[in-house]
């Protein structure tokens, strides 16, 4: 299916994802693929689309979470209640190698979407079903989402502090489910080439819970041999000491870390000059530190409260010991580690040009793809005149209400916005 996207120009070229996605794992999932350039077909109900769509407007009148999950993508419009929307569906997966869904519990297979029934129809497609908890369990049937996930898993209660939980900020469940599901298809999609070629594609399931407990490994690990369960310490690490953000003189936080005992040594020595604590056997190996974490953390707070920043991360540094600023948001986006290694980029939106950071890989010789936010059934007609259906078709098909209404036509440039 040709296409003139950014996404032609990636390692993926030729590859055709079809999603039915929601939020942010699946959509998250694509979005990588499109990044390395496969062409990603997006279905979305007419009636606004992906929620997510919707979460905020402060993208100039687009949603954050949208425009960050959605580059580099086609939006196809299409009621998957009717005839004729399953049967632009089919035709799409006709010609596609996979398709990645994170519906409600049991959507597809009311669809006739089961992986089952796509081997059938579809033996060339990869079935990748993003869920909540998997099959086969007492909360297979229930919805998911990022925070409810995160809970159930564990990783509030060793986020925050003690008694006083948190949800790690990022939406780490969504994110790393749909980075596995990637995986997944880029790792099938190699193995294809070595399976015979009427053989039909295996399906993946991909679960947020399954995703986050093995994320979880460290404390699932240090619980199960300990008996123990680890207490938050806010922007510390219940596993190595010292390790931790403390105030400055010039009122900014550093965070320092030792990974093992001669790093201890150097920090105690070297930079806030206590030899007594280096030669203290209570402090001898990071398990007695660990233990003693209160006594090391008020030495090293008291020391960086007489320095400013920018001296403790040069002494820091000269020393060989792990160090960063504090950082809000707002200081991320004007971070000159970015600025000076050029790693912003203009990405279209229909509501004007912003910018975005590219992908994390850095590939020698080639930068990754990054094609524009679809606006809502954009892609439409474009995406079913490939398929070889004519303008009356297409017509006949928005009169029986099968897709969405025909993109504005008239809409200002996407150039030109980003100049209004």
């Amino acid at each position: 299916m040709p296409h003139d996207t950014p996404g032609s120009a990636g390692p993926l070229a030729g590859i055709t994802i079809v999603a039915l996605e929601q939020a942010v794992s699946a959509p998250m999932c694509t979005r990588v693929l499109a990044d390395f350039g496969a062409r990603v077909i997006k279905v979305e109900n007419p009636k606004g689309g992906d929620f997510a769509r919707d979460y905020d407007e402060v993208v100039n009148g687009l949603a954050a979470h949208f425009v960050w999950a959605n580059r580099g993508k086609e939006s196809i419009t299409l009621d998957l209640k009717s005839t004729g929307g399953i049967d632009v569906l089919h035709r799409l997966l006709d010609r596609a190698d996979a398709l990645v869904s994170n519906l409600a519990p049991g959507a597809m297979a009311r669809m006739g979407l089961s992986p089952a029934e796509l081997s059938q129809r579809h033996p060339q497609v990869i079935p990748v079903e993003i869920d909540g908890y998997g099959t086969g369990g007492p909360l297979s049937h229930k919805r998911a989402y990022d925070l409810l996930v995160q809970a159930e898993s564990g990783a509030c209660a060793i986020t925050g502090y003690p008694d006083m939980p948190a949800k790690p900020g990022p939406p780490v469940a969504d994110i790393s489910t749909g980075l596995y599901a990637a995986l997944s298809i880029m790792a099938l999609l190699i193995g294809r080439a070595r399976q015979p070629s009427d053989a039909p594609a295996p399906a993946v399931a991909v679960s947020l819970f399954d995703t986050m407990t093995d994320i979880m490994g460290y404390p699932l690990t240090y619980t199960q041999h300990s008996g123990i369960d680890q207490q938050p310490l806010g922007m510390s690490s219940p596993a190595v000491s010292p390790y931790g953000a403390f105030p400055t003189r010039d009122g900014q936080t550093v965070v320092l870390g030792t990974t093992n005992d001669r790093e201890w040594q150097r920090l105690a020595r070297e930079i806030i000059d206590r030899p007594d604590l280096a030669d203290d056997p209570r402090f001898a190996t990071n398990s007695d530190r660990c233990a003693s974490r209160d006594v090391l953390n008020d030495a090293i707070g008291t020391w960086c409260a007489q320095h400013d920043l920018a001296e403790i991360q040069q002494i820091a540094d000269e020393a060989g010991i792990g160090n960063s600023r504090y950082n809000r948001p707002s200081e991320v986006i004007a971070h000159q580690h970015l600025k000076d290694r050029d790693r912003w980029r203009t990405v279209a939106t229909p509501n004007g040009d912003i910018s975005a950071l590219l992908p994390p890989p850095v590939i020698s010789g080639h930068e990754l793809p990054m094609g524009a936010v679809p606006g809502l059934g954009e892609h439409t007609d474009a995406i079913l005149g490939d398929m070889g259906l004519s303008a009356e078709d297409i017509a006949a098909l928005r009169e029986q209400g099968a897709i969405g209404p025909a993109y504005p036509t008239s809409q200002i440039p996407r150039a030109e916005q980003s100049n209004a």
